[in-house]
């Protein structure tokens, strides 16, 4: 993939909403073949595509946007089929419907060949006056957000994995989270992770120690500097990874409304889920980025992880269960450490899965 190696094309770089929703922006500003001619970038492609769909209220525009066949994962596992992707969104429109979509950033690589990656990071933001699958309208108000990244060619999506701060949702509109995962994971068909049969999760292999990344040398890489750093954190249980990697006043974003400042607060809620899965194997399985070392860099990391319900914690007592958790962060880099980072993963479905009766 290339990156971009400023934030000339970005949300940042727009002047402001009368710039970056309207639908004669000027020139095109990097090659996209087969997009519409109305778009001038791919971050404007996402952004308004995005605006017409949910705030306009052009659900139909998705036939357009999206591949017939797109495979899209959420927090409930993956789906085929744009006419899936019709549907939630009428669900979701109804049950807010006036919906707000505040973009904050969309970090973007191209494969060169008229093919892009986008993780779109947004603020949402309506009342539910609608009925939704949780249940009869409650009229509360809620600010949630999400991300979404995806791989569009030629004018369609054809994958995506979006998560929505779905916890933080849930808790706004006065549910019980612990006794809706129940409810909702005992309605779930079969078992979530859809084998009974479980090993143990290939952290190590036999009495091994976790594999040891190869040195770096030269300049800053910022694909390496996270994939070492994820590694290293919760593969190796390396904390004072933290130390090196992080900002001393580091600002995280997760689910569940969590809001953290400082390394001492990330340390803490690494440890707390290290201690509920002590098996926990993490993968980062995809990167990208956007900056320079002067400017800083944006990376969206897409990551997962399985592991064994073995301890203590924020879950409650050991179910002895094994979960599969994803996750999509951004992380904002500078002078080589992390300064702020966004995380978001499917927590509720972790949730559902710890909870559930059968």
């Amino acid at each position: 993939m290339e990156m971009p190696q400023d934030f000339a094309i970005s949300i940042a770089a727009k002047p402001g909403t009368d710039l970056l929703l309207a639908p004669d922006q000027g020139e095109r500003r990097q090659p996209m073949p087969g997009f519409e001619d109305t778009y001038v970038d791919i971050v404007d492609y996402i952004v308004r595509i995005t605006h017409r769909i949910w705030e306009e209220k052009d659900v139909g525009y998705i036939y357009d946007t999206y591949r017939h066949n797109c495979r899209v994962t959420d927090d409930s596992g993956l789906q085929y089929g744009r006419d899936k992707i019709v549907a939630d969104t009428v669900h979701t429109i109804n049950a807010f419907p006036d919906v707000r979509l505040y973009a904050d950033e969309v970090v973007w690589a191209t494969d060169g060949d008229g093919g892009f990656e986008t993780s779109h990071r947004t603020v949402i933001v309506g009342h539910n006056t609608g009925y939704s699958r949780w249940g009869a309208p409650t009229g509360r108000k809620v600010v949630a957000w999400a991300i979404a990244n995806c791989s569009a060619r030629e004018n369609e999506i054809h994958e995506e994995w979006v998560l929505y701060n779905t916890s933080s949702i849930l808790a706004q509109l006065g549910f019980d989270l612990r006794a809706l995962a129940r409810e909702t994971g005992n309605a779930l068909d079969g078992d979530p992770l859809g084998d009974e049969r479980f090993g143990e999760a290939e952290r190590l292999l036999g009495q091994g120690k976790p594999v040891r990344l190869p040195p770096h040398d030269g300049a800053f890489d910022p694909e390496d500097f996270v994939r070492r750093t994820w590694h290293d954190t919760w593969n190796w249980r390396n904390l004072s990874t933290i130390d090196r990697a992080y900002a001393p006043a580091i600002r995280w974003l997760g689910p569940t409304n969590r809001t953290l400042q400082g390394r001492g607060d990330l340390k803490s809620f690494v440890l707390s889920m290290l201690a509920a899965f002590p098996d926990l194997a993490l993968s980062v399985d995809d990167v990208y980025w956007m900056g320079n070392e002067a400017d800083g860099h944006l990376v969206a990391t897409r990551w997962s992880a399985i592991g064994t319900h073995r301890g203590n914690g924020v879950y409650g007592p050991p179910t002895g269960r094994r979960v599969r958790i994803w996750g999509i962060s951004q992380q904002l880099i500078r002078d080589g450490r992390i300064v702020q980072e966004w995380t978001l993963f499917n927590e509720f479905a972790v949730l559902q899965q710890l909870l559930r009766d059968a």
